[in-house]
């Protein structure tokens, strides 16, 4: 049962991040997985771990506490989201191999428009060279994922100079388009949803 594409917009960030657990709350066995694809308006979101130490000035950007792993970081226009609405169990598939597939996903991409990307130990995402291009975080519920990936496509960076990436003072980030690849943030969403699709579909298999 391949999981259902929604193209949600650009959506405010609190809304979704309810609506992700309202669905995840609710789901039965045959709830069919769903992968959203979405852009938010800017906002610092603040995973379980993460500490108020790592936003380092306020720029006027709502920071909203969350339930997903990790530390701090940026979503805003020009980036890319892809939340994974995951029933693991039923894909036979570990969170690990869940986190190593949508990073797989992110270098294929990557890849495709000739751009080197690696996954690091430790630190999830994925960089070119010391630059972190996407940020991974996920949440487990009764064996079911939320939450997801982002990619930097065509935005403005300045907002993640007022934190510390994921928690590490003076992470570089780039963006799809600064390493000329010829995409808008739509157009790596559908390519990135296609590449994540392939990879559940790799790992299930």
């Amino acid at each position: 049962m391949t999981p259902v594409v929604k193209r949600l917009g650009r959506v405010d960030y609190a809304p979704t991040f309810q609506a992700m657990q309202e669905f995840t709350a609710s789901r039965a066995a045959e709830t069919p997985d769903e992968l959203w694809i979405v852009e938010h308006p800017p906002v610092y979101t603040l995973g379980q771990a993460g500490k108020p130490e790592h936003i380092l000035r306020d720029v006027g950007i709502p920071v909203v506490n969350i339930d997903r792993g990790g530390q701090v970081t940026y979503h805003g226009p020009g980036q890319v989201v892809v939340y994974l609405l995951l029933d693991l169990p039923r894909l036979k598939i570990k969170v690990r191999e869940l986190v190593t597939a949508i990073e797989q996903a992110v270098i294929d991409l990557l890849g495709r428009y000739g751009v080197s990307a690696e996954r690091r130990a430790g630190a999830p995402g994925v960089y070119v060279g010391e630059a972190k291009v996407a940020a991974l975080g996920l949440r487990i519920r009764n064996g079911c994922s939320y939450h997801g990936v982002s990619l930097n496509v065509d935005m403005d960076l300045s907002p993640f100079a007022a934190i510390n990436p994921c928690g590490y003072p003076g992470l570089q980030v780039v963006q799809t388009k600064d390493l000329n690849i010829p995409l808008t943030a739509h157009e790596a969403g559908e390519q990135l949803s296609q590449h994540l699709l392939q990879q559940l579909e790799r790992q299930h298999g």
